[in-house]
């Protein structure tokens, strides 16, 4: 993260849980672990011990692609809470991953012009303490 909004930023930042530990033990060693299913093969995101599709307990973790494409996007003007207000503007995307798995972000090295519905992107990770890196998404040329 540039140096733009980082006052503030600790007191947003997610506190793992029992659930989510190991999805942020993961994105800080720098990579994007989902949950799968062991019985119907489901794959899921956010972090949760039970399959939302047939509700097995028998998931397990796995290192996606981090590649994916913008479902959806909108560009934040107005934001007043700190940090945020200081990174305005910003984009926040729905990224469909290439595992099937939708989740929401930030993207980063992209202008607000250039972004566009389907357009291929990667994860990167935003190394905001010691404890917590963000995955955020690029775009992939």
């Amino acid at each position: 993260m540039d140096d733009r909004g980082l006052a503030g930023l600790h007191e947003h930042l997610p506190v793992p849980d029992a659930e989510s530990a190991a999805f942020w033990d993961g994105t800080r060693a720098g990579k994007l672990l989902i949950r799968r299913c062991l019985e119907c093969g489901h794959r899921h995101f956010y972090p949760r011990h039970h399959c939302p599709e047939c509700w097995s307990t028998n998931v397990e973790w796995f290192s996606a692609s981090g590649r994916g494409r913008v479902y959806s996007y909108t560009v934040i003007h107005q934001n007043e809470t700190p940090p945020f207000r200081d990174m305005l503007p910003y984009i926040v995307a729905v990224i469909d991953l290439e595992e099937a798995v939708r989740m929401v972000s930030t993207l980063v090295e992209c202008t607000r012009d250039a972004v566009h519905v389907g357009m291929p992107v990667e994860v990167v990770f935003d190394r905001v303490t010691q404890e917590i890196a963000l995955p955020r998404f690029r775009p992939r040329y």
